[in-house]
């Protein structure tokens, strides 16, 4: 299987469980990666015989601006279900969302969670 993926999508946004994450906007980073076959892509050189990318960023913006969410884990389900109802041939991918300084009692650079997407 060959790899796509579109590391480091950034997003300001307000998703959190805190009263405080409602109002104030945190950094999100998003990242994508798909297991998929690129050999017609590869000979033909059309972005119709791969996956584009820029759908793939485009559908993870829409969730990401869209409405607000607590958890990371449904903030991911959400892009995991909106792009798998637009490429429904694509069965094995995975997203990754990380929050920049999460509020812990303590220094924590990031929180992240990766849903792993199968077909099934």
């Amino acid at each position: 299987m060959d790899i796509l993926e579109l590391e480091g999508m950034e997003f300001w946004a307000r998703h959190g469980c805190l009263p405080h994450e409602k109002e104030s906007e945190n950094l999100f980073v998003v990242d994508f990666r798909a297991e998929t076959d690129m050999t017609a892509a590869a000979e033909s050189d059309r972005i119709e015989d791969t996956v584009d990318y820029g759908r793939i960023y485009d559908i993870t913006a829409r969730v990401m601006n869209g409405g607000h969410a607590g958890l990371l884990e449904h903030l991911a389900g959400k892009i995991v279900k909106a792009i798998s109802a637009e490429f429904p041939d694509l069965q094995e991918f995975s997203v990754r969302v990380s929050k920049r300084r999460p509020p812990v009692n303590g220094v924590a650079a990031w929180s992240r969670v990766t849903l792993v997407h199968t077909g099934k």
